[in-house]
């Protein structure tokens, strides 16, 4: 005799049944909007902590300020936000949802496309709004003017003429269903276009100096982000000198100081053998050069330091990229001499463009002006090994004192440089000389490549289109019986509102005023 099956528990559920219970949870409009609000405030330390891949040294001097919060910003991809294992997973949940809640949807939608309007309610006075009137005409004739005029104002209409109730049922709006549906289609279309961006492009930055060029090669970036699928082949081969660079510094107001409207005169060509044609770069304006764009995300000096070493020759001369700290473009800077003999020389300190002095306990000096009225630089000096043959990697930007000496006057107190262009300073001991030359200007870069971005363009036309037919369209349904009854004919009618439009009575009065009228 066979054993009786174990019975299950109450809300006990096979793996089929789990399966199924999480696959409608997920594919649920509510989970659909859920993950949608967890990808928006996935991206806001995007938009909060700097980006490896948006801009490096940021990140980099982010990092040197906050060493103690920096391992645990590494540990949960912070600095890289949109590249990062939990971001993908929200991205790739949100599209599995929204399709596996869309799919069913517009089957649903194909299938009440092709329904016949609801039958009429059995008693129209209890609707929400209802009108009625007799005649004494014929219901035939009454039927068909009724259908006609609901025609008129574009109503999906049904007639039936069973024995004792003939109705009309009519609905109109019911294109509000395909707002909303082309609605969460766009979004997966905005997604599918991020993606495509994101796996077969590229961005990268590069600061050029102004009278310099640029080549499209991944060599010439500072910093260089490819897509999972990117290929290097795709890269177009132009190339653009920057001419010359103006800006409008405001000069009065709170924002005295500021620059504004700068642009770049460029010269480029779309490949070597293509002819020469010049653009103004401006923010906001980017240059097009096939799939790939230009834009001018910021500016800054470059001081022109000549290094003589401690032998007479010279180790280092041309401009020196310094990094703007405020909106004077008080600037800061290293220069390394590695080459010089019989030691490495090394320069950090900042730049003044419009150099100020102010007195007092927390005076010192600043700049007063971001224009380059009166420059000024102000360095410290190192001599000894700068750990440039160490083969670690090492920033442009910073300045590897562990294994150097500050240089100090003979008295034993701190040496610094203070020149404005044209002059020089020995550097004590015979260790050389620096002349501080002059002022360039150089041009922060991005370039990338978004094959995606028309498609994501076209995702946010369709979910405007979804969203005005959504708010606008007013799903009705309007039914009118037709009956012999004490020898004349009543008319009935009753309206039903899906959006709560707020005006059905009066449609539904003028609906039986128009069928009265064309008696």
């Amino acid at each position: 005799m066979s054993e009786p099956a174990t019975p299950r528990r109450a809300g006990e559920l096979t793996l089929r049944e789990t399966a199924r219970w999480s696959w409608r949870q997920l594919t649920s409009m509510r989970t659909a909007l859920i993950l949608l609000l967890l990808l928006a405030l996935a991206a806001v330390p995007g938009s909060i902590v700097p980006q490896q891949d948006v801009d490096s040294l940021k990140t980099s001097r982010w990092q040197e300020a906050h060493p103690t919060l920096t391992p645990i910003y590494e540990w949960l991809g912070l600095f890289s936000v949109y590249d990062s294992p939990w971001f993908a997973a929200i991205y790739l949940l949100l599209m599995v949802s929204l399709v596996g809640c869309i799919i069913p949807r517009t089957a649903v939608y194909w299938r009440a496309m092709g329904a016949r309007p609801p039958r009429a309610p059995a008693r129209l006075d209890r609707l929400p709004h209802s009108a009625s009137y007799t005649t004494q005409e014929e219901t035939d004739d009454v039927l068909a003017r009724a259908a006609r005029v609901l025609r008129k104002r574009r109503f999906r209409v049904d007639v039936r003429d069973a024995a004792g109730d003939a109705t009309v049922a009519a609905e109109r709006g019911y294109l509000r269903e395909a707002g909303n549906l082309v609605f969460h289609i766009s979004v997966v279309v905005v997604l599918v276009g991020f993606a495509m961006g994101s796996l077969f492009g590229y961005r990268g930055g590069a600061i050029v100096v102004v009278g310099g060029g640029f080549a499209n090669d991944v060599r010439s970036y500072d910093d260089f982000l490819p897509g999972s699928l990117f290929r290097q082949e795709w890269m177009e081969p132009f190339s653009f000198d920057i001419d010359d660079f103006e800006v409008d510094w405001l000069e009065s107001g709170p924002r005295s100081g500021m620059a504004q409207n700068f642009v770049s005169h460029l010269s480029y060509r779309e490949s070597p053998d293509a002819p020469e044609e010049a653009y103004d770069l401006r923010v906001n304006h980017p240059l097009s050069i096939g799939d790939t764009e230009v834009f001018l995300i910021g500016h800054g000096y470059a001081p022109v330091i000549t290094v003589t070493d401690g032998e007479g020759n010279v180790a280092l001369s041309g401009p020196t990229v310094f990094l703007p700290n405020d909106q004077t473009f008080r600037s800061f800077g290293v220069v390394k001499a590695h080459s010089a003999e019989p030691t490495e020389i090394g320069l950090q300190g900042e730049l003044y463009p419009t150099f100020a002095f102010r007195e007092g306990r927390e005076g010192g000096p600043y700049s007063a002006f971001g224009n380059a009225l009166d420059p000024l630089i102000s360095m410290t000096v190192y001599t000894g090994d700068l750990s440039m043959g160490s083969g670690a990697p090492q920033s442009i930007y910073a300045l590897d004192t562990s294994r150097a000496e500050q240089v100090t006057k003979a008295d034993g107190s701190m040496f610094r440089l203070d020149l404005r262009p044209g002059e020089t300073a020995k550097l004590p001991d015979g260790a050389g000389s620096v002349t501080f030359e002059g002022l360039q200007r150089w041009n922060k870069l991005q370039i990338s490549r978004t094959p995606g971005k028309l498609v994501a363009l076209t995702g946010v036309s369709l979910a405007l289109l979804g969203l005005l037919g959504s708010l606008f369209i007013r799903p009705r349904r309007v039914w009118i019986r037709v009956r012999r009854e004490a020898g004349q004919t009543l008319v009935e009618l009753g309206g039903l509102d899906r959006s709560d439009g707020g005006d059905v009575a009066e449609e539904l009065e003028d609906i039986r005023q128009a069928i009265k009228e064309d008696a």
